[in-house]
């Protein structure tokens, strides 16, 4: 299949050229067959043609008066190395370069309306034999230009170097990377790996204005080679000022401390940054983007007069919990003692009414005997005598 693309300049404002076939036949921006497509601005018409009729075409329209009209035909992209084993969090860095025949596309007006755009889509055995509302949807992770700007290095060049986040959960993906401008369109497809992030990233926030905070990451030992971390970390003030830090792992050293300011004025601060390893496997460099968080810090001097409060509040408390205990063992105390007192006297007021009772039982014992003794004394009556 071949292509013939036309860009065509325009007086600012008009309306679409017509495209004139050799054979005589028009095409219009509103009315043309499926093999063309057409994308228009107040000032340009880029049209593409598949499969074009050879010999002269032609274009009728306020053309500028230097009647520029550019051809374009072979166009491809083209991809530079992407490594089939990613890791999730990871931002990996890579380059795509639209080509016209062998050569890099140049033309910077049909650049400068080209985007590329990289999906991710889990991948699928046999996903043509599943309906489609049951298929996996693309997951797209950015749209780029051929600008100069971000990690791209120069505009208008053909080169597209972008820089893709891997914002998916691990799996097996298909990858697509898609130029096009509404009437050009090429992707290239290729399969990848993501396994999970091998970095514990913890952000360890200071309570006390004589210590920094600390940003710790600890990598996984089977992925990531040792001593090879470093890490880079800014810090934003409530007024927007940023100030950098950096750390690198020791020689062996699977993890890397990053200190950071002291905990200082108060206000809302963020942070960020970026962490640098190597692949164990593979000696690939790999970068991990750190996204912005944000955290609190508070006015110490409120805080130590806070703390202040809360330790006089819990010594006075202390001191009420103590006193109420000592009344409450005084009153304890005094309670036990009137129960003795009580039961003392109870007892001796027993102890005495035995006595009572024992001395008058004696007394009436003692009685009786007396009088059985006097009645043994004394003589029988002068009739018993008689007899």
């Amino acid at each position: 299949m071949t292509q013939a693309g036309f860009i065509i300049y325009r007086e600012k404002p008009s309306q679409p050229v017509v495209l004139v076939r050799p054979d005589g036949v028009k095409y219009y921006a509103w009315r043309h067959p499926e093999n063309v497509s057409w994308y228009q601005e107040p000032d340009i018409d880029i049209i593409l043609v598949e499969n074009p009729m050879p010999g002269p075409w032609q274009a009728f329209g306020k053309i500028t008066p230097e009647n520029k009209i550019k051809v374009l035909s072979n166009l491809s992209v083209q991809l530079d190395y992407l490594p089939e084993s990613l890791y999730a969090g990871e931002t990996v860095k890579f380059t795509a370069r639209l080509m016209q025949g062998k050569n890099l596309l140049k033309d910077r007006d049909f650049l400068h309306r080209v985007k590329l755009n990289v999906t991710f889509t889990q991948y699928l055995e046999n996903e043509e034999e599943v309906k489609e509302v049951h298929r996996p949807q693309p997951v797209s992770l950015g749209d780029f230009n051929d600008d100069g700007t971000l990690l791209d290095e120069k505009p208008g060049d053909g080169v597209f170097t972008v820089a893709i986040p891997v914002d998916v959960k691990p799996g097996k993906y298909r990858v697509r990377v898609a130029t096009g401008n509404g009437v050009f369109f090429r992707a290239v497809e290729k399969q990848v790996l993501v396994y999970p992030n091998p970095l514990m990233v913890t952000f360890n926030q200071s309570f006390n204005a004589e210590k920094a905070h600390q940003l710790v990451v600890q990598s996984d030992e089977v992925s990531i080679e040792a001593g090879s971390l470093a890490a880079q970390v800014e810090i934003t003030n409530p007024e927007g000022e940023k100030q950098a830090f950096q750390g690198v792992a020791g020689e062996g050293k699977t993890d890397v401390i990053v200190n950071l300011n002291k905990a200082s004025e108060p206000g809302r601060f963020s942070w960020s940054g970026w962490v640098y390893a190597t692949d164990k496997l593979e000696g690939r460099g790999l970068m991990f983007t750190l996204p912005e968080h944000s955290f609190a810090q508070t006015d110490f001097s409120e805080v130590e007069k806070a703390e202040a409060e809360r330790l006089a509040k819990e010594a006075e408390r202390k001191r009420l919990e103590e006193e109420k205990r000592i009344e409450e063992e005084k009153a304890a105390a005094r309670q036990q003692a009137i129960i003795m007192i009580v039961a003392g006297n109870v007892v001796i007021l027993l102890l005495f009414f035995g006595v009572m009772f024992f001395l008058r039982w004696r007394k009436k014992k003692k009685a009786a005997a007396e009088e059985e003794e006097n009645n043994l004394a004394v003589p029988p009556p002068d009739d018993e005598k008689k007899d």
